[in-house]
């Protein structure tokens, strides 16, 4: 449900805002800062030889993405609640449909960095021993934030449209919008989260399929300790320990994937109106080249 109004500078109708969406906005803003404070907490007194590993690196920027997307967006939604209107007019809901489309498409760049980084770990490992370091994760995270910062300040340009969503306490895109370049940054936002999504699930498809085949082979390992008597009992420990280490990081990673998906889902699915929206104008002749008269 959406206002009708299209513009973010317009008088929208008074809010009419219950006490108890309050208190789950509240709550759900001191859930999220609080656990992503003892994610910090727990990976900063974390074991110096797992803070070396490139997917602790992006965990770390997982943690402080998440939080800092908490911090930007929730108070304004719990300020709305309390004063009952919209405080920062159009610039304020510029700034928050941003934080939004940044804080989303960053989260999920970084998920899909790591199950990139799990995927080369365990079926390249050569080439992730050679290449693939704390440097490089740093360069990533850096890179993953200046591509999203480019691609969630292009509606602050035109190429998009901010509004604000029922009841009157957020900001987002305007996903119903019939201008062909909203519409065209609807389809291109929600195709990048879907490329994203579509990234992940597969390479954590491949690193269960992976965990699986090690996993079998750590049993004929155990099997051919028991036959010859312990005469491979050293190389045991090595294959278990990795393998534990590898599957520790698969269900964290797996974890993470299922939350995210929970939450950026339903807004990547409600682009399919605005999808629908610009292929009728295609189709109908209204989107025209720079050429035509």
């Amino acid at each position: 449900v959406v206002f009708s109004c299209r513009d973010t500078a317009c008088t929208f109708p008074p809010l009419r805002l219950e006490s108890k969406s309050l208190v789950t906005s509240a709550t759900m803003f001191a859930v999220g800062v609080l656990g992503n404070l003892i994610a910090i907490v727990v990976l900063c007194i974390s074991k110096k030889e797992q803070k070396e590993t490139t997917f602790y690196t992006l965990v770390v920027g997982m943690a402080i993405t998440d939080l800092l997307g908490t911090c930007f967006t929730s108070p304004v939604v719990i300020a709305t609640y309390i004063v009952q209107r919209w405080l920062g007019g159009e610039l304020l809901c510029d700034l928050f449909s941003f934080s939004m489309l940044f804080f989303g498409s960053a989260g999920m760049s970084i998920l899909c960095a790591m199950a990139v980084e799990r995927y080369l770990a365990i079926n390249y490992a050569y080439f992730y021993s050679q290449y693939i370091d704390r440097t490089m994760a740093r360069f990533a995270l850096m890179g993953i934030y200046l591509a999203n910062i480019v691609l969630c300040i292009m509606p602050s340009f035109g190429f998009g449209k901010h509004m604000r969503h029922f009841p009157g306490t957020w900001c987002f895109l305007d996903w119903r919008a019939t201008d062909p370049l909203a519409a065209s940054y609807s389809f291109l936002y929600g195709g990048f989260m879907l490329l994203l999504i579509a990234v992940t699930v597969l390479c954590n498809f491949a690193v269960c399929l992976s965990l699986v085949r090690m996993s079998q082979k750590t049993r004929i390992v155990r099997a051919k300790v028991s036959a010859h008597g312990g005469s491979l009992r050293g190389f045991l420990p090595s294959v278990t320990s990795l393998s534990a280490a590898e599957i520790q990081m698969f269900w964290l990673l797996i974890f993470m994937t299922i939350v995210f998906l929970v939450c950026s889902i339903p807004l990547v699915v409600s682009k399919k109106a605005s999808m629908d929206i610009l292929f009728k104008l295609f189709a109908s002749g209204e989107v025209r080249t720079s050429r035509s008269p």
